[in-house]
């Protein structure tokens, strides 16, 4: 159970296929905004990193390392509830199911979640530690995945075929 006071937040890394200006992944590219903007306005959204998922935009709060195709995607949402309904039951779920079109398989994690109290924006610094952490000792209430949340259901029903661990978005 969520924590009073809390919020979940939520950190996607991949690395992407090919430079952002490449006709391979210009179908994702070109969603992006759209796909940004939606989650912005549903019911629960609390928060985006700026720069969250476009690679290349010369945002250091988003970069990792020195690789121009690696991209973070961090978001904090009111509730668990808000976060899967936007990731398996809008438009996102069409661009999260074509996601090996676009993305390499990356060798270890990539998605964590946590609960944050509510009004703090986490840092890229604080998700990849808590990435990090979730890798070396598996789900706890530190840093989770999906399957950890007695609550979240639809990465059950809906999710596609798995991608690396436990994906929600990219």
């Amino acid at each position: 159970m969520q924590p009073s006071g809390t919020h979940i937040a939520e950190l996607n890394i991949g690395r992407l296929i090919a430079p952002t200006d490449d006709p391979r992944v210009a179908d994702f590219m070109n969603a992006l905004d759209m796909v940004n903007s939606l989650g912005k306005r549903m019911p629960g959204f609390v928060w985006m990193m700026e720069g969250s998922g476009e690679p290349g935009t010369g945002n250091t709060e988003n970069s990792i390392g020195d690789d121009p195709q690696m991209v973070a995607n961090m978001t904090v949402w009111e509730d668990v509830k808000s976060l899967e309904h936007f990731v398996f039951n809008t438009v996102h779920k069409k661009f999260y199911d074509r996601r090996e079109e676009w993305f390499q398989v990356l060798g270890g994690q990539h998605f964590v979640m946590w609960y944050v109290e509510a009004g703090h924006k986490p840092t890229l610094d604080e998700a990849l530690e808590r990435l990090a952490y979730k890798e070396r000792h598996g789900d706890s209430d530190y840093a989770f995945g999906w399957s950890y949340l007695q609550e979240a259901q639809l990465h059950i029903t809906k999710a596609c075929a798995p991608h690396g661990m436990e994906s929600p978005h990219v």
